[in-house]
């Protein structure tokens, strides 16, 4: 049986579908839905379509990018998948996806990292971000919206942004050559001794804050992966491990 986490922000709109996928025992590598990691690309491709067949969604294509902690940003005009059945296919060195496109899925896979939804129901369009600390720190999503401002002419009081499960400050410590990024933000780490606990949902929420993005309408799922690494891969907390989850937005067909 798979499990996901589904938000009850987007849940109440019928003609969207919103979430991230949790590990399970009963599939291979714990249900990681990672191509990049060198696991069998066959078992992971069995593992992806099984996720379809569970959300039943059999035949709505999948965009994924190359992810490359960057702050570059694709619009999906195609209906076509890619990076789903195979990584060649990926939209190359982008870290968000929005696109206007019914019946197109879009996601990130991360282990730690701040996966972030974005959604206008008025202009009916979506955004899936990927925001470690370099994203965060020359502020993606927040670039994200303005690509959606400038393609779709998205009001950012109208969009609704999920962040999802990702390291929290209690487990993210890092060095000043990571922390002096966002010394101009209040609040976004704390010193800890020689360390910094940087605050990577509070970076991007402020972020969201600063272009117009309603506090109303921003979710915070409050789960860090590192303290719940029995359900969602961590990086950190597993020393390397090479499973990742997907977090997951479309506008159905």
């Amino acid at each position: 049986m798979i499990d996901f986490l589904k938000y009850d922000m987007l849940d109440r709109d019928e003609d969207i579908v919103a979430v991230t996928t949790i590990k399970s025992l009963e599939y291979e590598y714990l249900f990681s839905l990672a191509l990049h990691t060198k696991e069998d690309s066959n078992k992971i491709v069995h593992n992806r379509k099984t996720l379809l067949s569970r959300l039943d969604l059999e035949d709505y294509s999948v965009v994924l990018a190359n992810q490359t902690h960057s702050c570059n940003i694709a619009v999906i005009n195609s209906d076509k998948s890619r990076g789903w059945f195979e990584i060649d296919s990926a939209i190359k060195d982008s870290d968000a996806l929005i696109s206007d496109r019914k019946g197109v899925l879009l996601g990130v896979l991360t282990a730690d990292c701040v996966p972030i939804l974005l959604f206008d129901e008025k202009k009916s369009v979506i955004g899936a971000v990927h925001a470690g600390w370099r994203g965060s720190g020359c502020e993606i999503v927040k670039k994200s919206v303005e690509k959606m401002m400038e393609c779709y002419g998205s009001n950012p009081s109208d969009i609704k942004a999920i962040i999802a499960p990702s390291i929290g400050s209690c487990c993210y410590e890092v060095d000043w050559n990571v922390a002096q990024h966002f010394s101009s933000i209040d609040g976004a780490y704390v010193k800890k001794g020689d360390k910094y606990m940087l605050d990577l949902v509070y970076i991007n929420k402020h972020s969201l804050l600063s272009i117009g993005v309603k506090d109303d309408n921003i979710y915070l799922s409050g789960i860090c992966t590192s303290c719940s690494s029995d359900k969602f891969f961590s990086y950190r907390k597993e020393q390397g491990c090479s499973g990742r989850f997907l977090t997951l937005i479309g506008m159905k067909k």
